[in-house]
């Protein structure tokens, strides 16, 4: 076998050539820079080989009289040009993939294409020795025949360079072009393709898109706008409307702390005035979740301090309910009592008042009394790691201490108030007896117990530490 490819080097040129393309297809995406040293090295072989035996690529091959030797030598030459085109083309994609990513892949095929032509009109003026201006002057025009044929086409490939360069968007970027909003999922030669939150897919051309109003939601990053209209009664007063939508939004753990969020009267006429809650979040995934909350928080807030959201059918009995009549007929554990019932609790609760950072109920104490939020924030606070971590934010008609309540233990979280707080207290001894009588109660109040053990066990036990890879490759990045 040895013999053979020394007497037979083009053979052995060959076989170069078809271990490229077989290892290329062999080794995985994953290995991307073995790949690329062993098309250079196959290259350089190749090359040694065609040199060694008088095969210079910038001339014909030698081999006139013998027309099977010529014929394999000139496919051999041409085959370097291409093989070189092809091993450049990878060494410049790699290098650009590095630098810009893949933003830069439609300029990475047009460079492709530009070097491959060149490496076609190399190997027809040197190994085949052709006219290359007549060829070139008929492929000039040809060249404008096919440009005004694909005057279209063409647009969208150029507008799809200009977009690349200037790169008002890249992948996975968050858009809307022309009221079109979606996640860009590939920018190819002719059109952009976004994944809309109806889960289609909208292809829009590139020249299209050059010339549209582009927005851009993920830049800067990790930062999404969202916001949220409240419309109130026009007789509620604004600073009092104002502090209630403030205490909503600190409710809202997801909302960034910078840019800070804001409240502002959006507009007022004497139909109603609307307010706006306005803020970040670091996913656009968030952005729903986060409005659905503000608008609950909204509302409960406002409540809390007695404005209602405008609407055209106002209820009579809800002014002439007490403020702990309502907050047991809102909350939801406690709504399923009867009327009378709940006018013998609401007689049976005292308010407690708390100041902004004061502890409303310390991790591990047992608590003796039941407290539902009547108004403003209550912050959760784990222990992960021995550092405080926390884990929610509690608004009006939420109820703190059950776990005492129900079986004589406590949570591992402290409840602080984040804001200034009011709180209805009512005793362990006076609604131990309720819950003995009514299962739904004690229902209700064990799922939410469950609830809050399962949540802090989770945020606060062990993540396995996965061990990095660890190869030549990577001893190489670190060196350098």
């Amino acid at each position: 076998m040895l013999s053979l490819l020394t007497e037979h080097p083009l053979f052995c040129a060959l076989i170069l050539i078809l271990l490229d393309l077989g290892l290329w297809r062999l080794i995985s995406s994953r290995g991307s820079e073995w790949k690329l040293l062993v098309r250079v090295l196959i290259f350089a072989l190749f090359s040694i080989v065609l040199f060694n035996e008088g095969l210079n690529p910038m001339e014909p091959a030698p081999w006139v009289d013998n027309v099977p030797l010529h014929l394999a030598a000139t496919g051999l030459q041409i085959g370097w040009w291409l093989f070189g085109a092809r091993t450049l083309t990878v060494l410049i994609g790699a290098v650009m993939m590095q630098r810009v990513g893949h933003t830069g892949r439609l300029l990475q095929d047009l460079l492709g294409a530009v070097i491959f032509l060149i490496a076609i009109i190399a190997a027809l003026a040197y190994v085949l020795d052709l006219p290359v201006k007549g060829v070139l002057a008929t492929s000039g025009a040809l060249a404008i025949i096919v440009g005004l044929a694909l005057q279209s086409t063409l647009s969208d490939v150029f507008s799809g360079i200009v977009l690349n360069t200037t790169k008002p968007y890249q992948l996975d970027d968050w858009i809307s072009i022309d009221g079109t909003e979606g996640r860009v999922t590939d920018i190819d030669w002719r059109a952009t393709r976004l994944q809309t939150s109806q889960g289609s897919m909208a292809v829009i051309p590139n020249s299209l898109a050059a010339k549209a109003k582009i927005i851009n939601f993920s830049r800067p990053s990790n930062m999404f706008g969202v916001s949220v209209s409240v419309p109130v009664s026009p007789h509620a007063r604004p600073s009092s409307v104002i502090e209630a939508l403030e205490r909503a939004m600190q409710g809202c753990r997801q909302l960034l702390d910078t840019p800070a969020p804001s409240v502002s009267l959006k507009s007022s006429a004497s139909g109603g005035a609307e307010y706006e809650i306005s803020g970040f979040v670091a996913s656009m995934g968030e952005k729903r979740v986060v409005r659905n909350q503000l608008f609950d928080l909204a509302y409960r807030h406002l409540q809390a301090s007695g404005v209602n959201l405008l609407s055209s059918n106002e209820t009579s009995t809800a002014p002439q309910l007490s403020r702990p009549r309502a907050l047991l007929e809102s909350s939801p554990i406690f709504s399923t009592l009867r009327e009378e019932e709940k006018d013998t609790f609401s007689q049976n609760m005292t308010l407690q008042t708390f100041r902004a950072g004061e502890t409303i109920l310390a991790g591990g104490e047992v608590s003796d009394h039941l407290f539902i939020i009547e108004s403003g924030v209550v912050s959760v606070t784990l222990k992960r790691h021995g550092a405080p971590l926390e884990s929610g934010r509690m608004g009006p008609g939420e109820v703190i201490g059950e776990a005492g309540i129900l079986s004589d233990t406590a949570l591992p979280a402290d409840f602080s108030a984040k804001t200034f707080c009011a709180l209805y207290r009512i005793e362990k001894s006076y609604l131990k007896p309720c819950l003995d009588a009514r299962h739904d109660i004690h229902d209700a109040m064990q799922a939410l117990l469950d609830f809050r053990l399962h949540k802090a066990q989770s945020l606060t036990e062990e993540t396995p530490v996965i061990a990095p890879k660890r190869g030549f490759l990577q001893w190489l990045r670190n060196r350098v």
